[in-house]
């Protein structure tokens, strides 16, 4: 059954569907080519939406964050880009409205269309031992991030894996809030570029 819903889908999202298996083993340079094939679609996306460099970029990060937390949900029903877009649309979303107090709309923000079949994700809070598998399987940018100074990789792994606010970072750290904005934007800006030295590694 799996295999047929496989074979429905376009040559490239039965690639990414291979890469998604291999990432589920753990394989990081699987990870990586989905991060590398997908970040500066999604990046302009979330660009379109927010109208603002900074918050994009964040948005993208915490997008494969989820993703790939997430990633033992996603089923070849559908295209894996559809299922990342929504995920990215989503979290746009809430960004906005918590921000701004809008709504926003995505009819056409996805790139895939290949399935009209609506996309699903568990709503509900994991439980420790889930938290603990999720975190061990959060391998975004894993390689990457090790290359940060550790000062840096605490940062990210609080905001994009434990998905912890501005606020509540400057607290667990005992930081000051401007502090914890500045360095995030540095570590931010470093990973984009080891991103994109990691994308020219990658290459075929």
């Amino acid at each position: 059954m799996e295999q047929q819903l496989v074979n429905n889908l376009s040559d490239k999202a039965q690639q990414d569907y291979a890469f998604v298996k291999a990432a589920l083993k753990d394989d990081e340079k699987a990870f990586a080519k989905l991060l590398v094939r997908y970040k500066d679609t999604i990046y302009f996306m979330l660009l379109k939406m927010v109208n603002n460099k900074s918050d994009a970029e964040d948005l993208t990060l915490e997008a494969f964050g989820k993703a790939f937390n997430n990633l033992h949900q996603y089923s070849p029903n559908y295209a894996f880009s559809t299922w990342l877009f929504k995920i990215a649309s989503n979290n746009c979303i809430d960004f906005l409205r918590k921000k701004r107090g809008i709504h926003v709309s995505i009819e056409n923000n996805q790139e895939s269309s290949e399935s009209e079949q609506p996309l699903r994700l568990k709503s509900k809070e994991p439980n420790p031992e889930e938290k603990l598998i999720r975190k061990q399987k959060a391998i975004l940018l894993r390689k990457v991030v090790r290359r940060l100074k550790p000062r840096y990789q605490v940062l990210v792994d609080l905001r994009y894996f434990k998905e912890f606010s501005y606020e509540e970072i400057a607290k667990e750290l005992e930081l000051p809030l401007g502090t914890v904005k500045a360095q995030l934007f540095r570590a931010r800006e470093m990973l984009f570029k080891m991103i994109d030295s990691t994308e020219i590694s990658n290459k075929d």
